[in-house]
Parts: C-alpha cells; structure tokens; sequence
C-alpha cells in the first residue's frame, strides 16, 4: 500500500481525485478543505487556501498514480509525496488492491 499526500487549490482537488479513481489509480481518496498553506514561490512569502488531498493506491500502482497526478495537477511544481506505510489491515489491503488492479 502507499499513500499519496497532494494539495491542491479547492477548485480542482474534487475533479482530480475522481479521475484518479475512475483509472483505477487509486481506490480511496479523502479531501481536506480549509487548509492554509504558507511557502515561498519564486522568491516571494505566498499563502493560500487549499484542500489537503489523501490517496491510498496499491505499491504496483504507486508510480502510474503519481505520474498522472502530476499531469493533471494544475500547479507547476505540485506537492505530491509518496508515503510507505509500515502496516496496513491486511482486508482493507485486499479491497486496494482489488480496486487499482489495471483493466486491459
């Protein structure tokens, strides 16, 4: 299992993790409004309102998702991190899996 942890600008989060889910990229992902993101962009302090985006996918999967996020991610450089959990329940790793097997 992986999860992949984004931010996106609140217009775009939705739309983004359901085309992950309709390619079978990922089999879950939670959206966390409201979040206020500060950082530096191009030399300048910057603030903003996001949606913190939370993703599970499946270890074989991981790259795919990763790569088609990037792509359909609005921002030029997004925050996508890939995240190894040390555990997971083994049904809820059964249901992932079953979800982001790829369909030829």
């Amino acid at each position: 299992m992986r999860v992949i942890f984004a931010t996106c600008s609140p217009d775009k989060a939705e739309e983004l993790v359901l085309t992950l889910l309709r390619e079978q990229l990922i089999g879950c992902g939670n959206l966390i409004p409201a979040v206020r993101s500060h950082y530096i962009w191009e030399g300048e302090l910057c603030s903003d309102e996001e949606v913190v985006m939370l993703m599970e996918t499946s270890a074989e999967r991981a790259e795919a998702a990763t790569a088609r996020l990037k792509e359909l991610h609005p921002y030029d450089v997004p925050k996508i991190v890939t995240l190894d959990p040390s555990d997971c329940d083994p049904d809820y790793l059964r249901w992932l899996r079953s979800v982001t097997t790829a369909t030829a």
